[in-house]
Formats: structure tokens, C-alpha cells, sequence
């Protein structure tokens, strides 16, 4: 290339015409046309070819010159004819015209994949719309019985047991109906054409195949046969049920039962559930929720109490004691299924329950069974034993299999004192070394009678005006006798559990029996109305004073903040 201002300008001209060939955007073509001009402004610098190869590559890659002949050089090339100028497109250069319909190309691409999504998503929500539309028409039953299949052999497996504190949303409360069904909370729901009440219904995740236990109080000597009727997804689904009625009856009419129902293939997630009598055809006329839906990665508390039952409640001094001694062992749930008491008991359960710490389970069974006072049907007559303790008990298992690590089964005079620790958080790893963390753990019951002797040195005045009994004056024991059953009760891994009942449990998951606790690890202590064998040498243990530096002062405030403390 001759590098003068006349060519220059020629090279403009014809670089001009060359580029419009490949359609280069008119903003590029205008810096380049303003690159020539710059060229030609400086074209007295531009003395030397290397300084010409320098500004052309510096100010544009699209081209670059063959040969350059500078000054004098110039003339003599002009005179040779080598006035035709050679180009050699750059790579860059050679791409161009591609690399701008490669991003036409993509963009294209792209546009077309978002319109792709929403038309997935619309697609999707009318889908579901329509759906919902037709699920509310199903009262024509889309009924269809399953097989009852055999259980698989019970799982060891247990969730991780950590104490991140959740709400569990399978205790939520219910839809007010399900599959155009009403809902009824329970418990104690009738089956109709049988003498059977069922109290809650429960998804168990420790079989290979899952199945909904729902635990009832039955009419032992009935022939009942019994079916599920469950809501899947807004269809109906029936199957066969099978009834387990436990064992620890007591010769009373009605005892504590459970009813299973196999989850098949055709319903894997039911929300709820209604157990029917076998072979009677019929509309079902009310459905209950479905809980343990899901097992939580974590368990929303350490230690559960459940206190069944409260009947003709009035001992609100040993109430309060009893619910701020669970706390400061380190429970951070009781559970009180509860029948009937008086007023200023129920104004400190309103207390506990609004505060969190209390769950009321309304117990009336008395409504529809003739419950007896005791355990002896020869000394307390009636239908079905204490209250229905038993199915109550069984009922608080499943109920928080899934929301506790452990659950104490024991009375409101009772309480489960470690000797040595001061808290069930510090006795429970020591017990997990010394037995296993596959077992239930009984505790040795001691009994404080409360016709011994008072001891007063922690009769808080403030409190003499509350009703019930100070626990905190009796400090005497009556002596074990080896020769006689001990009332023990049990603190428990409720994944462990199958049947449970008023002192240790019936069956377990992995068939192995509960271990006695130590007595100088950890006992029971039970504060209980009775006259002791006359002669007996009671033995003195004050254990329970140890906690009246945060008892004392916890049961007043909640006696103050309930109203129940008279002015000074």
C-alpha cells in the first residue's frame, strides 16, 4: 500500500465499498471513516512504515496492510502501478459477519426458552385449577377395597433425634372438611353400628410399609369387624382394617384397642381418615385428621410429660408444684388430657395452655362410658378402667412419637428425681452409657404418705390460701417391699413403643423389655393420700428440698399471675 494522503483517501473510498459487502453496522463504519480522517491529519507524522503499521493496528483490527511504502517510496510505487491496494482480513475480521448472526442466533434462543417456562407454568396452574374444580364433586364414593397385607417386620431405625424447636405441621388443626366430608377434631368419635370410640389416628413410619394406627376404646366382647375410609388427593379410598384390643383390660367391659390401616399404593398420602364398621355400606358422615403425616428432620422437644387423666380436679397448690417441677427438670411440654375441675384449677391450666407450655386434650369419655374410680372391677365397678387411663396413655405415645425425644408417663403426684444430677438433660446420657438408647427406662416408685408427719420448714405463707397440698412438707418414705409389685413408671423413646399401659409398656417396636434405673441414679417419688402399715419405720429424704431455690419462687409467681394469691 502506498501511504499517502491521496491514497489514503483512495484507501478510504474503496474500504468503504469493500466493507459494505459485509454489512458492517453503520456506528463501526462511522468510527472507522472518523480513523481515516484522524489518518490523514496526522499523516505528517506518519514517516516510517513501522510507525504506519502501528497507528492502523493500534486503530482498527479489520484490515492490515500487505506492503507499506512511506514518503519518496511512495512516488516510485506509484510510478511501478502499484497503486491496487491488497488486503488480508484479520481473523476478527473474517468472524464478524458470522459472530453477528451467532447473536441474533442466541438471543433468539433465549426468547424462546422463556416463552417455554411460561407456558410450562401456565399450563401447570390451569391443570391444578381444573383438577380442584373436579375433586369437590366427590361425594359419589370412588371406592375401591384393598387387600390387607401383611405387617413387615418392625423397623430399629429412628430419626435423628436433635432439639431444634419447630411447630410440627401435622398437629395443625384440621380442614374444616376433607373429600366434601365434615371434620370433627375428636377425639372420641363414634363408629356407628359398634360400641367403639375412636380417640386420635396416627401415620406409623417404623414399618417398611407405612400404616395409620388409630387407637380406640372397644367393646371387648362385641365381633366387630372394621374398615378405613381415607382421603387421598380429594378421592375416597377404602381398605380392611385389623383390631389389636390390648390386653391390660382388667376384666372391664371396654378396653384400649388399636386399629390399623394398611397405606397402599392407591393412597400413599392420606390426610384423613374414618374407621367404619366392616360390610355396612353407607355415606361416611364425619373425617378425622390424619397426624405424624411426616417425620420432622428434628424433634421440637427433649422431654414430653403426659398426665392422664385429670378427673374432679381440685389440687391446685400440688398442680402448679408439679408443673414447674417438670420444667426444671427439663420438660418442655405436659400434656394433661383433662375431664372435668374447678375453677381455679382450670384458670391455671388457661395460664400453662396460653403460655405454650401446657397442651389440654379434652377427655369425655364419661359422656359414653360408665367409667369406674379404680383399677378393680370387684371395688370399682363400671364400664372401663380409671377413667380410661389406658387408651388415654396410649393415645399421648403416638400422638408425640414424632415431636419428642423422650415421654415421662406418670401422674401428677409423681415426679422422677435424678439423686445425683439435677436434671433429666444430665441424667439421660449417663443412663443412655449405662443401659442402651434402645430401651425404656423404669424408675422405682417411693411413696410419701401424706398422713406422716409434716414437715414445715418450706410452708410458704403466701400460699395457705391456695387450695391442695404443699408437697414440699413431706419428707418422710415408706421402706420398699421387695416382696410386693412396684408401681414404677417409665420415661421412654416413644418410637420404642407399640402398647403402653399404667406401669410400663405392653409391646415394644424391637421386643425388648424396659430396664429398672438404678435407685441411687434416679427414683419416683410419689406424694400420695394413704394410711401406712402401722410400725412402719418411714425413712427421712428430703431430696426435693434441693429444688426450692427456683421452685418457690416459680409456683408463686404463676399462683400470682392466675389471681390466686390473696393481697398482703
Amino acid at each position: 500500500m502506498t501511504c499517502t494522503k491521496e491514497t489514503l483517501v483512495c484507501l478510504q473510498e474503496r474500504t468503504t465499498s469493500l466493507l459494505n459487502r459485509y454489512t458492517l453496522p453503520s456506528d463501526e463504519l462511522q468510527t472507522l471513516t472518523k480513523d481515516f480522517e484522524r489518518g490523514q491529519n496526522m499523516f505528517e507524522e506518519v514517516d516510517t512504515p513501522y510507525k504506519m503499521t502501528m497507528y492502523l493496528a493500534e486503530n482498527h483490527s479489520f484490515i492490515e496492510p500487505t506492503e507499506i511504502f512511506v514518503g519518496s517510496r511512495g512516488d516510485t510505487a506509484r510510478k511501478q502501478g502499484k497503486w491496487d491496494v491488497k488486503y488480508e482480513l484479520l481473523e476478527s475480521g473474517s468472524k464478524t459477519k458470522h459472530s453477528t448472526k451467532n447473536i441474533w442466533v442466541l438471543k433468539i434462543f433465549f426468547l424462546s426458552c422463556i416463552l417455554f417456562v411460561v407456558f410450562c407454568i401456565i399450563f401447570i396452574y390451569l391443570e391444578d385449577y381444573f383438577k380442584a374444580t373436579f375433586t369437590k364433586q366427590i361425594g359419589q364414593a370412588h371406592e375401591s377395597k384393598d387387600s390387607v397385607q401383611p405387617n413387615a417386620p418392625p423397623s430399629t431405625h429412628l430419626p435423628l433425634e436433635q432439639t431444634t424447636h419447630i411447630h410440627h405441621t401435622s398437629t395443625s388443626p384440621p380442614s374444616p372438611n376433607a373429600c366434601g366430608v365434615q371434620v370433627k377434631d375428636g377425639p372420641l368419635i363414634k363408629v356407628d353400628h359398634h360400641n367403639t370410640y375412636v380417640i386420635g389416628s396416627y401415620v406409623d413410619h417404623r414399618l417398611r410399609e407405612k400404616q395409620i394406627k388409630s387407637i380406640a376404646i372397644v367393646l371387648r366382647h362385641e365381633p366387630a369387624t372394621y374398615s378405613c375410609v381415607m382421603c387421598c388427593d380429594g378421592r375416597i379410598v377404602t381398605s380392611n382394617a385389623q383390631c389389636s384390643i390390648h390386653s391390660d383390660h382388667f376384666n372391664y367391659d371396654y378396653g384400649a384397642a388399636t386399629i390399623t390401616c394398611p397405606i397402599s399404593s392407591r393412597c400413599l398420602t392420606p390426610t384423613h381418615v374414618a374407621i367404619t364398621a366392616g360390610g355396612v355400606s353407607g355415606r361416611v358422615t364425619s373425617f378425622q385428621s390424619v397426624r405424624n403425616r411426616d417425620v420432622p428432620i428434628t424433634f421440637p422437644y427433649d422431654f414430653t410429660v403426659c398426665h392422664c387423666v385429670m378427673y374432679d380436679y381440685k389440687n391446685v397448690l400440688m398442680l402448679v408444684e408439679s408443673i414447674e417441677m417438670s420444667r426444671l427438670l427439663g420438660a418442655q411440654r405436659v400434656v394433661i388430657y383433662k375431664t372435668n375441675c374447678d375453677s381455679d384449677t382450670q384458670k391455671v391450666l388457661d395460664y400453662y395452655e396460653k403460655s405454650g407450655f401446657v397442651e389440654i386434650i379434652p377427655w369425655t369419655i364419661k359422656n359414653h362410658i360408665n367409667v369406674s374410680k379404680g383399677w378393680k372391677i370387684d371395688i370399682a365397678p363400671g364400664q372401663l378402667q380409671y377413667y380410661g387411663q389406658i387408651p388415654a396413655l396410649n393415645d399421648c405415645v403416638f400422638r408425640y412419637m414424632y415431636q419428642t425425644r423422650y415421654l415421662a408417663l406418670q401422674d401428677m403426684d409423681e415426679f422422677i428425681l435424678p439423686i445425683k444430677e439435677k436434671t433429666w438433660r444430665e441424667l439421660f446420657p449417663l443412663l443412655e452409657h449405662l443401659y442402651g438408647t434402645d430401651v425404656g427406662f423404669e424408675f422405682e416408685n417411693n411413696q410419701f404418705p401424706m398422713t406422716a408427719k409434716l414437715h414445715l420448714e418450706h410452708n410458704v405463707e403466701a400460699w395457705k390460701h391456695v387450695k391442695g397440698i404443699n408437697i414440699l412438707n413431706y419428707i418422710e418414705r415408706e421402706p420398699i417391699n421387695p416382696s410386693a409389685f412396684n408401681n414404677y413408671k417409665v420415661i421412654v423413646n416413644p418410637r420404642l413403643v407399640q402398647k403402653v399401659t399404667v406401669h410400663g409398656l405392653l409391646e415394644t417396636a424391637n421386643g425388648k423389655p424396659t430396664v429398672r434405673v438404678n435407685k441411687d441414679i434416679a427414683r419416683m417419688y410419689h406424694f400420695k393420700n394413704y394410711t401406712f402399715p402401722p410400725n412402719t419405720n418411714l425413712i427421712t429424704d428430703s431430696h426435693l428440698w434441693d429444688y426450692t431455690n427456683k421452685l418457690e419462687p416459680a409456683v408463686s409467681e404463676v399462683l400470682q399471675d392466675c389471681g390466686l394469691l390473696k393481697p398482703r
